[in-house]
């Protein structure tokens, strides 16, 4: 099948009027199309991360609105529960990590 469209290649550039350069440009039409996404993707892929850093990051992770407050919740927790500090320690600090959370959630 191969050889066919092998030997047929050379036949089709001569029936649409082609010559010995016909063949070098149509690798161009691909280019433009991967330039075209890239641009666009560059573009807007750019502004989505900077709306999303804006927000406050990209979810509910360490980085998302209020992830490093949770965490710092879950070790100073777990400090607790080890016994590293004892009560009246660990209700000041939790009160002052959610103090600087800024909302209620």
């Amino acid at each position: 099948m191969f050889s066919s469209l092998a030997a047929a290649a050379p036949c089709a550039v001569v029936a649409w009027g082609g010559g010995p350069w016909f063949g070098w440009w149509w690798f161009l039409i691909p280019l433009f199309w991967i330039g075209v996404f890239f641009l666009i993707f560059g573009v807007f892929g750019r502004r989505w991360r900077r709306a999303a850093v804006a927000r406050g990051g990209y979810g509910w992770g360490p980085n998302g609105p209020h992830g490093g407050t949770r965490a710092a919740e879950q070790t100073l927790a777990e400090r607790y529960a080890n016994g590293d500090i004892d009560e009246k320690e660990y209700r000041a600090r939790l009160e002052v990590l959610r103090a600087n959370r800024g909302d209620s959630a």
